[in-house]
């Protein structure tokens, strides 16, 4: 009986994220929102050292759903195929947020995750979870950049008249 409701849950699971596409995502984060995602990372990089991605996708690949990942093991997945752990400080953020969940997930590099405690990203994402659940995916997103921007400007200040190298891109990427 529990593997019969287990099989249901997940082809349930995988109907509901096979009915969103990249055209759903394309609606929820518009251009414009994407130019100005792109405009506040690359202020918030002004701050401090650290590279901030955002990455954004509508489903999960019917593979992740199928043998039941979370949304943060696909959220570390795309922290690595984006580079994000390749910066020379180790301290690049990926914020990913999952449409079909309505679930957000904040990856940090290692150099971050040593001073930054677990529960305090936690709480970042909760305070954040509200606006997604709702689809405010502008606020929700504006709010994650300006938190983790805070996180990195405590922690990799850059030096008065340094400059940030920006080691990886501004924009953030919709999948």
């Amino acid at each position: 009986m529990a593997a019969k409701r287990a099989l249901t849950s997940r082809i349930g699971r995988l109907f509901k994220h096979r009915l969103l596409d990249e055209s759903d995502t394309r609606k929820a984060i518009p251009p414009a929102l994407l130019a100005r995602l792109q405009q506040q990372v690359a202020a918030s990089e002004r701050r401090h050292s650290g590279e901030i991605r955002i990455y954004v996708e509508a489903s999960l690949p019917s593979g992740y759903v199928w043998r039941d990942a979370t949304p943060r093991e696909r959220a570390v997945a795309m922290f690595a195929k984006l580079g994000v752990w390749d910066t020379e400080h180790n301290n690049g953020v990926l914020i990913y947020l999952l449409l079909a969940e309505r679930a957000i997930e904040i990856v940090a590099d290692r150099s971050l995750s040593r001073r930054v405690p677990a529960a305090e990203w936690a709480a970042m994402v909760q305070r954040m979870g509200a606006a997604f659940r709702e689809g405010r995916f502008e606020e929700g997103l504006t709010q994650a950049v300006d938190e983790v921007s805070a996180v990195l400007a405590r922690h990799y200040p850059l030096a008065p008249g340094a400059s940030n190298s920006n080691e990886l891109p501004d924009e953030p990427v919709l999948g």
